[in-house]
């Protein structure tokens, strides 16, 4: 990356989360063998964190261009020629309202668009960083594949291809990965601050520990890359709309999609399934209020969900209860109810985030059994399941409702969705993370690619679109 940075022989280098300085000690390296001096500047908000560098080998000199603050909310003021970053991934759901509002603002202001509330902070550090790159400037950050898959990346990467050159990314496989305890997908991305092309070079890597991709960064993409890597020339346009962190697709659109066959919906999100999911035992005394319902993927070793299987695990003291409450006022509710409920807000749960947003807060999600499931947060045990039993998920699951209720149309969708196949498909539509974990989102998994002959060999009704 600081290779990249630097390669037009650049003599300034700035970081605006230098933490413990690996770019710095990066960078003394590369300056060492280009026989030039580096001059380090950076930013940090932790300076606790910065304190660090001085033990893994930095003077108080090479950080002594590091100012202490925010670079989102008060960074440079002038224009800085080369960039490297590994931007703090703090997620969106960890960030307050007021925070994300001034972020919205932020980045609508310097890109002209509104980005999704679900975009993490490190999406404004790349924000931030393009506006104060200097013309034909470079930055290569490295960051989590969120930032190509996440549902404000379309617009995020629109941005970036009209106004900057995008020249490299990087991608890794996960026995590859630069963090192998960090349950992330890196991506490096590399742009300069130039007129925009619409190719770029798409890199693999297989392996890790070697030393060929820096020098061929370094001979401007000239050497070649042995095994352990691979290089794929990609259309923009392609790259955005499959992903920039995913394999190139030759044909992303045209064929048939779950969306063509089912509805998806999340699963109950109950916002304290230890007081709303109970055992058996629990929920002796709620009677008609209860539903049938699977919390955890572990609780479903195969691809069927049977009345056999809820009793095994009703047997192991696991809970396969949803009270399912809807609004009536509390004194409607049997005594038993009401003295259960007293219990809910004794523990507070009527102030939980989730559960506030209710009214009465104790109301539930409704949901119709559906008659296939999709686990979609294992760990390379992403499947389709069949809901023989007629249980409601909780939110692991996503919820598969046919566009027909008849038994034959159903076993006929069940048929396509359980070929492996389909599965195979899953990356091309999800968020990846580290290990190969891969988890969809609801509109994600309707655009899920259905291969056309299984589809045509299923005979379900599809007419094949043509654009």
């Amino acid at each position: 990356m600081v290779e990249y940075a630097l390669a037009d022989d650049g003599a300034q280098l700035f970081d605006p989360a230098v933490g413990a300085g690996a770019f710095f000690r990066a960078a003394k390296t590369v300056a060492r063998e280009k026989k030039i001096e580096v001059a380090l500047s950076g930013m940090d908000i932790d300076e606790g964190a910065l304190a660090q560098s001085l033990q893994f080998g930095l003077s108080a000199k090479e950080i002594s261009q590091v100012r202490i603050g925010d670079f989102i909310f008060d960074p440079p003021k002038a224009k800085l020629p080369a960039i490297v970053a590994n931007p703090p991934y703090i997620r969106h759901h960890r960030l307050s309202a007021s925070v994300k509002e001034k972020l919205k603002r932020l980045g609508a202001e310097i890109t002209g668009r509104t980005f999704d509330g679900r975009a993490g902070l490190h999406i404004y550090f790349l924000i931030r960083a393009l506006q104060l790159l200097e013309r034909d400037g470079r930055l290569a950050f490295i960051m989590p594949a969120d930032t190509c898959e996440g549902v404000f990346a379309q617009d995020l990467w629109k941005w970036i291809a009209e106004n900057f050159c995008l020249e490299v990314v990087v991608t890794f496989d996960p026995s590859a990965t630069p963090f192998p305890q960090v349950d992330t997908n890196p991506v490096v991305f590399m742009i300069r601050n130039a007129k925009p092309q619409q190719e770029f070079l798409w890199v693999r890597c297989h392996e890790s520990g070697k030393g060929q991709l820096k020098k061929w960064i370094a001979s401007g993409y000239a050497s070649a890359l042995q095994n352990g890597f691979s290089v794929t020339r990609r259309q923009l346009c392609e790259g955005i709309a499959t992903g920039l962190s995913r394999h190139p697709v030759e044909n992303p659109v045209g064929g048939p999609t779950l969306g063509d066959f089912a509805q998806v919906l999340r699963g109950v999100a109950t916002g304290a399934n230890d007081f709303f999911f109970l055992t058996t035992e629990q929920a002796k005394t709620l009677g008609e209020f209860l539903v049938a319902a699977i919390g955890r993927t572990r609780d479903v070793p195969g691809d069927e969900i049977t009345n056999e299987l809820v009793a095994s695990i009703q047997a192991q003291g696991r809970p396969t209860w949803l009270l399912s409450l809807d609004g009536r006022p509390v004194d409607e509710y049997p005594s038993s109810v009401r003295d259960y409920l007293r219990l809910g807000e004794e523990m507070g749960l009527p102030n939980r985030p989730l559960i506030s947003q209710r009214r009465p807060w104790y109301k539930m999600e409704s949901r119709t059994p559906p008659p296939i499931l999709f686990a979609y947060l294992g760990r390379r045990n992403s499947r389709f399941i069949r809901n023989y039993a007629g249980v409601i998920p909780l939110t692991c699951f996503l919820c598969v409702y046919p566009r027909r209720d008849d038994q034959d149309f159903v076993n006929r969708l069940w048929k396509v969705l359980s070929h492996p196949e389909v599965v195979a498909n899953l990356p091309l539509i999800g968020k990846s993370y580290g290990s190969g974990a891969v988890k969809v989102e609801p509109r994600a998994l309707e655009r899920l690619p259905l291969p056309e002959h299984l589809v045509r060999e299923a005979d379900l009704p599809y007419e094949m679109r043509l654009f």
